[in-house]
């Protein structure tokens, strides 16, 4: 299992934990279909209503699609084939509400995830960076997400920057992307509780609350999301060269260390 969920019923809340530690819990095509399965599995469950998402360790919350992963393309530049698309608890049609805890570093398709996330928390070593850029990738879907939860320059900014400069959790805070920062090792503590106080409240309420503040940007989320496909099909340089980009600084030993601001 590349997931891990601990149920707590008497508080009616579930941790969901990315289990990949080794590989810096990045997402392979098992923990993207488990997750699909998860969201979907938690529509259902009422002693659940309220839900935390964190990654294994303190190196990583997630990092993305695993570069090992092979995923085929169809020959066409209108259309991709993304299986982090069906990550995340909104694709799945789950509108309980989920709190992100971030620990150690988040970034490329962890966006998905985030995007996702009524709000993070984080602590105080978080990082938050897009890698795309540097690769030679177009950074479409998790750019948008992220315009979603940051101020324009903010996204546009880390989108282009890449691997050199990593957004520290102060400055995350003080974009309005983390809502809380804990001391180290403390997000998802923090996470739960705050869960467990949601889960409190009557469930209708909460959900149909989860449901207005969604609808307020579901409209432009959704345009923006159909023109990412052929800006990636355009974009993107071919899975050779990313691979030979990314050989190449990890080879390196990732190159100059990234600023953190």
């Amino acid at each position: 299992m590349a997931l891990r969920i601990e149920r707590d019923a008497e508080r009616g809340v579930a941790l969901v934990v990315l289990d990949r530690p080794t590989r810096l819990n990045a997402i392979d095509l098992q923990m993207a279909d488990e997750l699909s399965s998860v969201w979907r599995e938690l529509r259902y469950d009422v002693s659940v209503r309220a839900v935390v998402l964190t990654g294994a360790g303190t190196r990583a919350f997630c990092t993305g699609i695993d570069r090992d992963t092979k995923v085929p393309q169809p020959p066409s530049p209108y259309a991709i084939d993304d299986p982090l698309l069906r990550i995340g608890p909104k694709a799945n049609d789950l509108w309980k509400p989920v709190v992100a805890a971030v620990e150690g570093m988040a970034c490329g398709g962890a966006f998905y995830l985030l995007g996702e996330a009524e709000f993070v928390i984080a602590s105080s070593e978080a990082t938050f960076f897009d890698p795309h850029t540097t690769y030679g990738m177009v950074s479409a879907y998790e750019a948008i997400a992220m315009a979603q939860r940051m101020p324009f320059g903010e996204v546009a900014r880390m989108a282009l920057m890449g691997t050199a400069e990593r957004v520290g959790a102060e400055r995350a805070y003080a974009i309005g992307l983390v809502s809380e920062v804990t001391e180290p090792g403390g997000a998802v503590a923090a996470a739960l509780r705050t869960a467990a106080v949601i889960a409190g409240y009557p469930t209708d309420a909460v959900q149909g609350t989860v449901r207005a503040v969604w609808s307020a940007k579901e409209a432009a989320r959704t345009q923006a999301m159909a023109q990412a496909p052929a800006l990636i099909a355009l974009g993107n340089l071919g899975p050779e060269r990313q691979a030979e980009l990314f050989a190449g600084r990890r080879d390196a030993g990732g190159g100059e260390a990234p600023r953190v601001r």
